[in-house]
């Protein structure tokens, strides 16, 4: 890993900030990308204090902002970054206190525009630096809740539950139903190169609830029961860091993965070509940027 380029969003906190920590410590240069410059910068000390790596750097990209990313972007190329050989698409945005939908800058409900749109554009800007790698791996994140919602699907008119009611679990799921499908597609544009694409199912994770002022008591007890069943940020990075750097994975694309290294399934619907065809139809009509 001594000579790999790794990019991981919303690596200041949780499972990115874990996976940033045991990647350093094989001797990759890790980037960190979060939305606060001072959670990024107090990470970025950590993982360097922690790691003795030095090659460990922070740009500042909110994945709810296409002139965030794109300038993020910006940033690594004059930083001398133009070579990516992992790309690990962690940060997320699922708030369970938040009653309303919130407006990204770009006036797109911010769960679809960060846990779906942000990845895919953040993918597409990166692929002349993707494409430099000898064997370039792009990393997405989705969800085991996705199994309590056997019948959840994609709403490719109402992706942003303007008409439809909005609950924020259900947008949450719905985006990462909707980056498993993304996968498939980006596997199956990468055949014939040396990319690869697959999929990180998290399963229930011990979570810093500091980080979400707004939960009430209620909330936070059943954080409090849920803890007690889930593990830590620390083993399910270690899936990240096996997607990452695996050498028997180089050839392994469009593949969806347990915390347990094991392959499961995203479903019927979810896998059907048609269905993906019209995921990345709604994709691009967001992203008029993406080429192909």
């Amino acid at each position: 890993m001594k000579n790999k380029v790794c990019l991981i969003t919303g690596g200041n906190a949780g499972i990115g900030k874990a996976a940033a920590i045991q990647l350093a410590k094989q001797g990759a240069e890790v980037i960190i990308a979060c939305r606060n410059m001072k959670g990024g910068e107090t990470a970025l000390a950590q993982i360097k204090s922690e790691t003795g790596n030095e090659k460990v750097t922070l740009v500042v990209m909110d994945l709810s902002s296409k002139e965030s990313i794109a300038r993020g972007c910006e940033t690594l190329r004059l930083e001398g970054i133009n070579c990516l050989d992992v790309l690990i698409h962690n940060a997320a945005d699922f708030d369970i206190s938040r009653k309303k939908p919130l407006l990204s800058a770009d006036s797109v409900e911010t769960v679809w525009a960060t846990n779906h749109l942000g990845p895919v554009l953040l993918t597409e800007l990166l692929e002349p630096e993707l494409s430099v790698s000898e064997q370039a791996r792009v990393i997405t994140v989705s969800s085991q809740g996705l199994v309590m919602h056997p019948r959840l699907k994609v709403n490719f008119e109402d992706p942003e539950f303007t008409k439809s009611g909005f609950r924020v679990d259900k947008a949450y799921y719905q985006s990462k139903l909707a980056q498993v499908m993304y996968t498939i597609w980006l596997a199956e544009k990468y055949q014939g190169t040396s990319k690869t694409a697959n999929c990180v199912r998290v399963t229930n994770v011990k979570i810093d609830l500091e980080r979400y002022p707004n939960l009430s008591t209620f909330q936070k007890w059943l954080y409090s029961i849920k803890s007690r069943f889930s593990i830590t940020p620390e083993e399910m990075a270690k899936v990240y860091v096996w997607l990452a750097m695996d050498p028997q994975l180089s050839q392994v694309s469009g593949k969806y993965y347990d915390e347990k290294y094991r392959l499961v399934r995203a479903g019927e619907w979810a896998e059907s070509p048609e269905n993906i065809h019209k995921l990345m139809e709604l994709t691009r009509k967001y992203l008029p940027e993406m080429k192909s």
